[in-house]
């Protein structure tokens, strides 16, 4: 056999890249819940406001945050999160609106 018969194989990397996984969240998800913590221990040490209104102004981003996380991000593809708010806030973009157009010439 000579050389330029045999069959080359290469490594294309085909596969999509995980970024990993914390707590069960995927990518850097977790660092939010870590802002919430640091925030609540912020509020508690360094400022002394009482353990009550510490927990509640740091729970507040927190569940924001999660919800943001477990609604537009967690197991969804890229970019999903602004297609979402580019749809509120624009519309539908370039895409003809079903419905609106019933007299179009061709149908």
């Amino acid at each position: 056999m000579s050389a330029k018969s045999e069959l080359r194989l290469t490594d294309t990397n085909a596969a999509s890249d995980s970024k990993g996984r914390t707590w069960g969240l995927e990518g850097g998800l977790f660092w939010w819940l870590i802002g919430g913590i640091i925030v609540f221990f912020v509020l508690l040490v360094v400022l002394n406001v009482s353990l009550a209104m510490s927990f509640v102004a740091a729970l507040v981003p927190v569940l924001i945050c999660l919800a943001y996380i477990f609604a537009l991000r967690q197991g969804k593809p890229p970019g999903y999160d602004r297609d979402c708010f580019e749809y509120l806030i624009s519309g539908r973009g370039f895409s003809p609106q079903a419905g609106q157009n019933l007299n179009h010439p061709l149908l």
